[in-house]
């Protein structure tokens, strides 16, 4: 058990992503500050008009892309371990409480399930276009790897991180890919009738 500096925010951080943060907040500069100088993590935790979730994400402060003469910082944020948190506790500016690390249980994903993910991975890149970095395949937690490469809801990235099972993670995030993928062929099928005549045939 630890005492850890939060920054509560509307969004989820998984082990391994990246995000870029914009720190303007007082109290949040003083916590980056701290964590810069001393070479140690924050927690991000997600909140929204429920409160704080339980589990949160180590985070490490990878990159200072931009400094303002107002104390201002962008930077990039690399999620590492997860966390419970146990305790909130208070003497600081910002946000602190004690938590102890989340472990996976052991145990492996079936490999049906990775093997269904990678193709919808592959198949989702393709539909939207986008240029992904291909995920590192020799990673303990694949499923975060993975997840971490999509927008997806902050809800549904907290399920995943919640998650203990390697293999119920990678099962949901099948799941999920399985959806966006057809969602997104749908709005492409509907664009390309609307283009032809300017119409959607809702008889098909």
């Amino acid at each position: 058990m630890s005492e850890l500096g939060l920054f509560p925010l509307g969004i989820v951080l998984l082990p391994n992503e990246q995000i870029p943060l914009h720190i303007f907040e007082d109290r949040y500069q003083e916590l980056i500050g701290e964590c810069l100088l001393e070479e140690r993590e924050f927690g991000l935790v997600f909140a929204d008009e429920d409160g704080l979730r339980e589990i949160g994400t180590r985070a490490a402060v990878t990159d200072v892309l931009e400094k303002f003469d107002d104390g201002r910082l962008n930077i990039v944020a690399e999620g590492r371990e997860r966390f419970r948190l146990l305790e909130l506790t208070q003497g600081r500016s910002f946000q602190t409480g004690l938590v102890e690390e989340v472990a996976d249980d052991p145990g492996d994903a079936d490999p049906a399930d990775t093997a269904k993910a990678l193709d919808l991975f592959h198949q989702l890149v393709e539909l939207t276009g986008a240029i992904v970095e291909e995920p590192r395949l020799d990673v303990a937690q694949l499923s975060f790897e993975l997840a971490g490469r999509f927008e997806l809801a902050p809800e549904l990235k907290q399920r995943l991180l919640q998650l203990t099972s390697e293999r119920s993670r990678m099962k949901l995030l099948a799941e999920l890919l399985a959806g966006a993928a057809a969602a997104v062929e749908r709005e492409r099928e509907i664009a390309e009738r609307a283009q032809r005549n300017g119409k959607v045939d809702p008889r098909g």
